[in-house]
């Protein structure tokens, strides 16, 4: 890192930079201290210093600030052996309070000054919005493709890839997409509670209902989804491609999806859809736009027998992953058409769901018909 250029951390509306201290390793992972500068001496700061984000409340001692923070985030504000929080108690002067390890409720900092509680708040957000954006994604928000039509398609053209390709190097059974998981992944969330779930469905909900309003949405009401006449959005998946830049050495294959009526509907509203949910604090932008694609193939879900026979699950890992030749699956397939269907139907869904219906009835859907 540059210490001259140190990272920027942007919440709610203002910017942070974050100085870097490397400490020892806690809990088997490495962490990053946040070295902060104590709080002003005069108790109240000034305008564009002050904490509007949560309410700060006056008591008979003093002041007292409450907000939620998800349990799986408190190791980050406690540090080894207690000493982050100790050295936000010590320079700030305030005393934080913190619920036991996977007890889900509020952080509560007290102080003498409303200046001195504004500072730890800050803080804290500063490392839960640092140390979330280091956790894995839990859910993703996507548009389905287990239509019956596309997945017959999908599985002849699973049966006739293994007929005519299975000698290729790292091609087998268990890379290819469980039918009934098949899907346009718009974006990926990572919700630490049941709290952070709801909030995201509310604001899936939204996004069609609420803002109906708002030419955003009026666009895509108008032109994606005819509501009085009850059109979906009629969509052809065809054609294949790959991630990397090598054809024989393969991760990812994936299915190309297309507006039947050679528009940019579906581009224009995942991008949209992935905006709003950045503007709400709960997706990460990765992208400048979102790359529609329908995995088929994926060396992620190979199995290893030999876990396997041990009563794992047999998962492959980003590192162990092993990379299969689709030279000749691009050769006779690059063309093929997996099939039509007509989509009305966004999903927020969760991470490895075992559900018998896939990963589609996990955490919530808005039907757009």
């Amino acid at each position: 890192m540059d210490v001259l250029r140190p990272p920027l951390i942007k919440i709610n509306g203002r910017i942070y930079r974050r100085n870097i201290i490397k400490e020892e390793h806690y809990r088997g992972e490495e962490e990053e201290d946040f070295s902060c500068m104590g709080p002003p001496e005069k108790e109240e700061l000034s305008a564009d210093e002050a904490c509007d984000t949560y309410l700060i409340e006056q008591t008979d001692k003093g002041y007292r600030c409450a907000f939620d923070v998800p349990s799986v985030l408190y190791k980050y504000i406690i540090g080894k052996k207690g000493e982050t929080r100790r050295r936000l108690e010590f320079d700030t002067k305030t005393s934080i309070s913190i619920p036991k390890q996977g007890v889900e409720g509020q952080i509560v900092i007290t102080g003498s000054h409303k200046a001195a509680v504004s500072s730890a708040v800050t803080r804290v957000e500063v490392l839960v919005e640092s140390f979330r954006k280091k956790q894995p994604f839990t859910h993703f928000l996507s548009f389905p493709l287990n239509d019956p039509k596309i997945q017959e398609g999908f599985l002849r053209f699973k049966d006739e890839v293994l007929k005519q390709c299975s000698q290729d190097h790292g091609v087998e059974q268990s890379i290819f997409q469980n039918p009934a998981k098949l899907h346009l992944t718009i974006g990926t969330l990572a919700l630490l509670n049941d709290m952070e779930v709801r909030k995201a469905c509310e604001h899936l909900t939204e996004y069609f209902i609420k803002t109906e309003r708002i030419n955003l949405v009026t666009f895509y009401i108008c032109l994606i989804i005819d509501k009085k006449k009850g059109k979906p959005l009629p969509l052809v998946v065809s054609g294949i491609e790959y991630m990397n830049d090598d054809p024989a050495m393969v991760d990812v294959l994936y299915a190309k999806v297309s507006v039947k009526d050679r528009s940019n509907k579906l581009q224009v509203i995942a991008d949209q859809l992935v905006e709003h949910f950045v503007s709400a604090g709960l997706m990460v932008r990765e992208w400048d736009r979102v790359k529609l694609h329908g995995t088929v193939m994926n060396t992620l879900f190979r199995k290893d027998s030999t876990v396997e026979d041990l009563g794992g699950q047999g998962r492959q890992t980003m590192n162990e992953r092993e990379a299969f030749n689709a030279r000749n699956i691009l050769k006779n397939f690059g063309a093929y058409c997996f099939g039509e269907f007509e989509l009305n139907t966004v999903l927020l869904s969760q991470r490895y769901s075992t559900d018998c219906t896939g990963y589609y009835t996990s955490a919530g859907s808005i039907n757009l018909s």
